[in-house]
């Protein structure tokens, strides 16, 4: 066997089972139910591109060239724009927004592109987004589930990943949390990555950046904001996302991935700019969701779900205090396909994750069902 097969099945080794192909039994047991499957197990959006996105796409297809790794002129500007007009995120240098091909990529390749290996060390949320743990293993990295920065001890991380509001539980980290871990990793030198895809879908509780000037004091130094346009602009297709932050950072991401070819195909720099330059479709998509949570929340709080945290996101993160299997089990049962707790680590595993991207019929058919 060759060194290079002998090394691709050692990368494969260390990963986890991909977590949606444990899924099979399950899924066809709720796909059997009566009127079919409703499938709350993924957060992709079921809505069509908004055609003012759909128009700035098409109108460049033509172009036969290479896009530039840094992205559009114009899409960095529309990227700074939207950030301060949404967010309240002020003093981004356009030159430190960089597209990316999906958040996802972004997040797993994160500590490679840092150049991270076997002596360092990633924390990652307790209950976290699968591809956190992966970007570790991915890199040869150690890893370290922790919410606290007390149970860091002496040691110092290379990266800390931080996710507000959360996939899965919805949870919000606050101005004075999110202080703390910036002056901790201010103190220590480490960075910090803020995965904030979800930034614009808070209900209960406001969700602020690791941006915000009342986080960071307008001082963006080590820190990294992760941004994602698959949600509210629904391009998830279209593999939408950029990093923007502190600027050295960025330029040492944008190095590598120009010698790595990785590179925003020009139609969708185009599409992302148009979407990041309108707020319309975004607060169309945004009641959407808002609605489809009411009903949903009443229909599981009524079939005697407990719901925690879930103030922000896509989902709901519930309980019928049983072990997170049996509850995906009754679902199943009822025709609903969620997301074991399970996935997202092991204090995950009374819970399951149900998404609110469905349909309306599709919610409407689980409420009743529940």
């Amino acid at each position: 066997m060759s060194t290079e097969v002998t090394h691709r099945r050692r990368v494969s080794a260390a990963l986890p089972d991909f977590p949606w192909d444990t899924l099979a039994e399950v899924k066809a047991k709720a796909a059997a139910y009566p009127g079919g499957l409703v499938d709350l197990s993924v957060g992709t959006p079921v809505e069509p591109v908004d055609p003012l996105i759909r128009a700035a796409l098409s109108s460049v297809a033509e172009v036969p060239g290479y896009p530039t790794t840094h992205g559009t002129p114009e899409l960095r500007a529309n990227a700074v724009a939207a950030l301060a007009r949404r967010f309240g995120i002020t003093g981004v240098a356009e030159a430190a927004v960089l597209p990316v091909i999906g958040t996802k990529e972004l997040i797993a390749g994160l500590p490679r592109l840092l150049g991270l290996g076997a002596a360092d060390l990633v924390v990652i949320p307790e209950v976290a987004y699968p591809t956190y743990e992966v970007g570790g293993l991915l890199a040869g990295t150690r890893i370290l589930r922790a919410d606290g920065l007390t149970r860091l001890g002496p040691e110092k991380p290379a990266l800390i990943y931080l996710n507000s509001p959360s996939n899965p539980t919805g949870k919000v980290l606050g101005v004075e949390h999110l202080r703390k871990v910036v002056s901790f990793a201010r103190a220590r030198g480490v960075i910090v990555a803020s995965d904030e895809c979800y930034l614009g879908l808070a209900w209960d509780e406001p969700a602020v950046s690791i941006l915000d000037p009342r986080v960071c004091d307008g001082d963006h130094t080590g820190l990294l904001a992760v941004h994602s346009l698959s949600k509210t602009s629904n391009l998830a297709s279209y593999r939408a996302g950029f990093v923007t932050g502190d600027p050295d950072l960025v330029a040492e991401l944008l190095e590598v991935r120009k010698h790595s070819g990785m590179m925003v195909p020009f139609p969708i720099q185009a599409a992302m700019s148009a979407a990041l330059a309108d707020d319309e479709h975004e607060s169309v998509q945004r009641e959407r969701y808002r609605a489809r949570r009411e009903t949903l929340r009443s229909a599981l709080l009524g079939a005697g779900f407990r719901i925690d945290h879930s103030e922000a996101g896509l989902y709901l993160w519930s309980t019928r205090d049983e072990p997170c299997r049996d509850t995906l089990d009754w679902l199943a049962g009822r025709g609903i396909l969620a997301a074991p707790g399970d996935f997202y680590g092991p204090s995950g595993s009374r819970h399951v994750r149900i998404a609110l991207t469905a349909t309306d019929e599709r919610i409407g058919a689980a409420a009743d069902r529940l």
